[in-house]
């Protein structure tokens, strides 16, 4: 019984890792889109920042998935 309990929560705990991780991310690109709306000129740069900050919110949900077991 024990063990199916150990099994579930690692489970819970990657999902809602995982949750984190889309809810940043689709953040991150709402942010971005908006921002290159008010100044497309500035679109590069607000590129290499989107794509980093992504990166960063990804990291969550690896660190959720291999590290929580």
């Amino acid at each position: 019984m024990i063990t199916i309990l150990a099994e579930m929560s690692g489970s819970i705990q990657g999902a809602l890792g995982c949750l984190g991780a889309a809810i940043g991310v689709g953040l991150v690109g709402t942010k971005a889109v908006e921002a290159v709306g008010r100044n497309p000129g500035a679109s590069g740069k607000i590129l290499v920042q989107g794509i980093i900050g992504m990166a960063l919110a990804e990291a969550v949900a690896f660190y959720a998935l291999f590290l929580g077991k």
